[in-house]
């Protein structure tokens, strides 16, 4: 049997503008296994990419708890979940958050950098990663010369570089046209396939179906339950 990498016990996350508040997340419970590949769905203003950021350590719950990989992130400090997210979790954004005078190759061995490996191990790992996701000769190519595609593929590698846990992805097609859309998915499958665990937030039914399962959210809550 799998064992739950993911829990949330009765999540809940507050919005406050002025005096006007705004409960997007209302007391979720919510089990993720490891190898499992997730995808969350909702119309906009659902809770869709909140419950993401919060389950990923982006931002911190009104209340709640949430277990990673059998750590209750509740009791760590603000740099101890910079380490646990640095090490454990990968992440790619729809905005594909690369830093822009920085090349393919440099973009996935920051956090690689960061973790302490040597910079020619880093790079050699980086290569490798970026081959796997079908950038072979890009290397050396900075964002602005790279498809909306090819960053996002680039920022894939950069999540997958150092074998995370579990890979976010939130809207990892919003900006991209069909075929790269599809890349996108496939190399997920293909990854997913190896065991990795990826929770993915999409509007797009289709792509949602490429998951082991779709957690449907409705006005704060988990549709169904």
């Amino acid at each position: 049997m799998k064992e739950i990498i993911i829990q949330t016990k009765k999540l809940t996350k507050t919005f406050t503008d002025g005096d006007k508040q705004t409960t997007v997340l209302k007391s979720i419970d919510m089990e993720i296994l490891a190898g499992e590949f997730v995808a969350i769905m909702g119309r906009s203003g659902a809770g869709k990419s909140t419950l993401l950021y919060q389950i990923s350590l982006l931002d911190r719950p009104t209340s709640g708890e949430i277990v990673i990989d059998g750590v209750d992130v509740h009791d760590l400090s603000h740099e101890e979940r910079t380490t646990f997210r640095l090490n454990k979790l990968g992440y790619v954004f729809q905005d594909y958050a690369l830093l822009p005078d920085l090349t393919a190759v440099e973009n996935v061995a920051l956090p690689l950098l960061m973790q302490g490996m040597d910079k020619k191990h880093a790079y050699k790992r980086s290569m490798e990663v970026l081959d796997q996701v079908g950038l072979e000769g890009k290397y050396d190519s900075i964002p602005a010369k790279l498809s909306g595609g090819q960053q996002q593929r680039v920022s894939i590698a950069r999540a997958l570089a150092h074998d995370p846990a579990i890979l976010f992805a939130d809207e990892p097609t919003a900006n991209l046209d069909i075929e790269s859309s599809l890349l996108v998915l496939k190399i997920f499958k293909e990854i997913h396939a190896k065991g990795q665990t990826i929770v993915m937030v999409t509007h797009e039914a289709e792509y949602a179906r490429t998951a082991d399962r779709v957690i449907e959210m409705k006005d704060g809550v988990i549709d169904g339950k």
